[in-house]
């Protein structure tokens, strides 16, 4: 009787474990890992521009791989550079304006349909 109380313990101990989980792991704030994966899957992530000088440093994490639209223009609103990148996980560009005329020149980036925008002063 004891034997079978026994194993019907451990039965029961082995069903309750593994229903917990079918229902998937949780995290601390009570959330599936499926959940969390999905919500950071839609995670965007805002281009960094950094200056140091007359050069700037340009950081996009591009999690979707889609196409990146980068242009640079004067202040007379004149195309100086353009570069789309497609399929890039991370994005880095330094531009370097210690040698380019005395100008204002903004840096456009287009990504999933956002615009961000940097503006730099040659003296």
């Amino acid at each position: 009787m004891k034997s079978i109380l026994n194993k019907t313990t451990v039965a029961a101990l082995m069903f309750v474990t593994m229903a917990g989980f079918a229902n998937g792991p949780k995290n601390s704030l009570g959330k599936k890992v499926n959940e969390v994966e999905t919500s950071f899957s839609k995670f965007s992530a805002d281009p960094v521009f950094s200056k140091k000088g007359n050069k700037i440093f340009l950081n996009i994490l591009n999690l979707d791989q889609e196409k990146v639209t980068i242009r640079v223009y004067d202040s007379a609103n004149r195309l100086v550079y353009k570069e789309t990148l497609k399929g890039e996980l991370i994005v880095e560009k330094v531009f370097n304006f210690e040698s380019a005329f005395e100008d204002d020149y903004t840096i456009v980036v287009v990504d999933n349909n956002q615009t961000f925008k940097e503006v730099i002063e040659v003296k």
